[in-house]
């Protein structure tokens, strides 16, 4: 007879998981075991617990798909309180497989309420206590994190796993309990009056988020943009969403181009589709003179402590957009221009040659300007590969890379954590199945790459092919640029710059110094010649200074 450990690996194979993320432990080895088994199933052993979250995350992203991640009980769980609210804000969906103590031991050292500590992270806890109802809280666990976009950690306590279990009736998986609800359609008065804002408005633009992504809608918004004159732009998340268009401003928000910050200043209405408006989007003072209207499936009027927009259209993304379009048609004419002047033979040209930031600063000898960095690492990595940044200072500078699409573009900032690139590319890496001839590029900070520089070893085990651009400006930049703003001493926020092309080999991995961008062409020939992870050590200027951080710095850092 099988045990139930067994069974539950089948359960989770039945419901198309194809990948997990392990670290193993008591609460944990049988069950994790028993699914590395089953055909089909990936496994990536990592070297700690919030690298199995942090890589699920970026798996889902890649692929779209659910994938696990497994802890054993106590501190393995409770080591996952980082990457947990990072996929909870991010509306990212994956199931954690986690033991818990054995629930007939006496005395358990690693016992600790798990439930409580989960659920402060924003995420859902499903304690499976019940052997004849273990199979019910499988399918709820992943119908949950299907339905509401969000991690599910299902709690199963040690012992019971090992018990014989025989099933009654064959595992029904949650796909059979989705509702078939169709697509939401707005409501017609509210259609008709963001269709005269935008039919009246001179300089529209038009924001995407993830949300243009996950309905599919990328082509419906383009069309939608060009009927009304409109420019295009789209959130952090969504980086690269219109990168093919003549008038696509890049990032809205805190990660403004100059010439971004310039069009949203004048712009006269803002149509958000497919985003939260978060305050490092919206804000308040991103764009002070327009309209906004806000395109979603689950707007929100008071986001981040502020009024999100001023009409709200509650609709799936795909059709709220061919809505308005349709609305146009009827009230103009089919073919007939609105009143936007916004774009322009010049405005083109501009969006096309003007750099991100232009801002001069003084470069000491040897060091580099991470700007320039970027851009000779954009002009030899071809377009197909996946680019992922972690967080910190650094990550504004690779998030300005050109002619890339959203879906070779991952990070997830709504946390705002540090540490997190290296284990989002093990995940990306793992999503590619590329193996040893891996298109995957991360840009990580130095500080933030010694959080989960363990993760090395990981590379190496798995055979996975990533080369890791660590931006060395010898600290935390955001901090310590912060500090020298305010006149204050920055020791503390600069530790000196790691060899990591030193460690990287220790780890039997390759590294190079990097304190020439002429170099980096022949780094890179010589990189994708070969099989193995790469870890460049850039040495990066702390002088530079990203817009986002003087933006901050001039409002007020403490002052949000």
């Amino acid at each position: 007879m099988p045990k139930l450990y067994e069974a539950l690996a089948e359960a989770f194979l039945a419901e198309g998981v194809d990948t997990q993320f392990v670290l193993m432990g008591d609460g944990n080895m049988h069950w994790c075991t028993a699914f590395a088994k089953l055909p089909g199933v990936h496994t990536v052993h990592v070297r700690h617990e919030h690298a199995t979250v942090a890589a699920a995350t970026a798996y889902n992203i890649a692929t779209g798909k659910i994938a696990v991640a497994s802890v054993t009980c106590g501190p393995g769980v409770t080591q996952l309180m980082t990457a947990l609210p990072a996929a909870v804000r991010a509306r990212l969906p994956m199931v954690v497989f986690a033991g818990e103590s054995p629930i007939n031991a006496k005395f358990y050292n690693q016992a600790i309420d798990q439930a409580p500590l989960v659920a402060a992270t924003g995420a859902r806890y499903i304690a499976a206590h019940s052997v004849p109802r273990m199979m019910d809280h499988v399918r709820e666990a992943f119908h949950v994190a299907k339905v509401e976009r969000c991690p599910v950690v299902l709690g199963v306590p040690y012992d019971l796993q090992k018990v014989e279990y025989m099933a009654n009736q064959p595992y029904e998986t949650s796909e059979m309990y989705q509702p078939k609800v169709g697509r939401m359609h707005p409501d017609p008065e509210v259609l008709a009056e963001a269709v005269a804002r935008l039919a009246a408005a001179k300089r529209p633009i038009i924001l995407g988020g993830r949300g243009v992504l996950w309905s599919g809608s990328r082509d419906a918004v383009i069309t939608l943009a060009d009927r009304c004159g409109a420019l295009l732009s789209n959130t952090l998340p969504a980086r690269g969403l219109f990168h093919d268009h003549p008038f696509g401003l890049g990032i809205t928000g805190s990660y403004f181009t100059s010439l971004g910050r310039e069009m949203y200043e004048s712009a006269d209405v803002v149509l958000a589709v497919g985003t939260s408006l978060s305050y490092y989007i919206g804000g308040g003072h991103f764009w002070p003179k327009a309209y906004k209207i806000q395109l979603d499936d689950a707007p929100r009027g008071l986001r981040d402590g502020l009024k999100a927009a001023d009409l709200y259209v509650k609709s799936d993304a795909l059709v709220g957009a061919e809505a308005i379009l349709a609305g146009l048609d009827k009230k103009l004419g089919a073919g007939k221009p609105t009143a936007a002047t916004i774009r322009s033979k010049e405005l083109a040209h501009r969006i096309a040659t003007e750099p991100a930031d232009s801002m001069s600063f003084d470069i000491e000898s040897g060091l580099l300007d991470p700007r320039a960095v970027v851009e000779a690492v954009d002009a030899i990595v071809p377009k197909d590969w996946d680019v992922v940044v972690g967080g910190g200072h650094q990550a504004y500078f690779p998030a300005q890379m050109r002619g890339r699409p959203a879906e070779r573009y991952t990070t997830v900032r709504e946390f705002g954590a540090v540490g997190n690139g290296l284990s989002y590319a093990l995940g990306i890496a793992a999503a590619r199945r590329q193996g040893r001839e891996g298109k995957v590029v991360l840009f990580e900070g130095d500080g933030g790459l010694l959080f989960n520089i363990q993760e090395f070893e990981t590379l190496k085990r798995q055979g996975f092919r990533i080369l890791i651009c660590a931006m060395n400006d010898g600290g935390y930049g955001s901090e310590f640029h912060k500090l020298r703003a305010d006149g204050l001493d920055d020791s503390l926020a600069v530790f000196g710059r790691p060899a990591f092309e030193n460690i990287a080999r220790g780890f039997g991995l390759r590294g190079h110094e990097v304190r020439d961008v002429s170099l980096i062409p022949k780094l890179f020939a010589d990189f994708a010649a070969q099989g193995e992870s790469e870890i460049w050590n850039i040495q990066i200027s702390d002088k530079v200074t990203a817009p986002v951080i003087r933006q901050t710095i001039k409002r007020g850092h403490g002052n949000m």
